[in-house]
């Protein structure tokens, strides 16, 4: 987690910061929604082409295990199939969609902020955790 705190000007500031990262939230997980429909489709028919060569061969499919090493706090998938990459990227679509979710959530609760306007003299500390508003500081200059 990466907290950061940016300072700005007025509260429009801070709005207008907000409707960008939830603007490039929904173009990023727009972007992954199309990988996750093409590795899908990948993914599925690898799955019945292994089905059909199994069956022809009268064996059972072997259970995979995952060929993932552990080096250092990082995981490596030797070998990566398309499975692999199904689950890498259904991972990251649940993230942006939380991520969207929050700034939406955080943008609602700053309603206020469209009625304060541009205020002078005032700047506004924001607390940010992994690029998501948490705190506003309001502070008189």
């Amino acid at each position: 987690m990466v907290v950061n705190l940016k300072e700005f000007d007025s509260a429009v500031d801070i709005s207008r910061a907000i409707d960008e990262q939830i603007s490039e939230t929904k173009s990023l997980l727009g972007e992954y929604l199309r990988r996750l429909d093409d590795i899908r489709t990948l993914a599925e028919r690898s799955k019945k082409i292994r089905e059909v060569v199994f069956k022809l061969a009268g064996k059972k499919a072997a259970t995979e295990t995952l060929g993932e090493i552990t080096v250092g706090n990082l995981n490596v998938v030797l070998d990566a199939n398309p499975f692999h990459e199904l689950t890498a990227i259904e991972e990251v679509v649940r993230s942006q969609q939380e991520r969207l979710l929050s700034l939406q959530k955080i943008r609602e609760a700053l309603n206020w902020v469209d009625q304060i306007g541009e205020t002078e003299g005032v700047k506004y500390l924001v607390l940010e955790s992994d690029g998501i508003p948490e705190k506003i500081l309001l502070k008189i200059s």
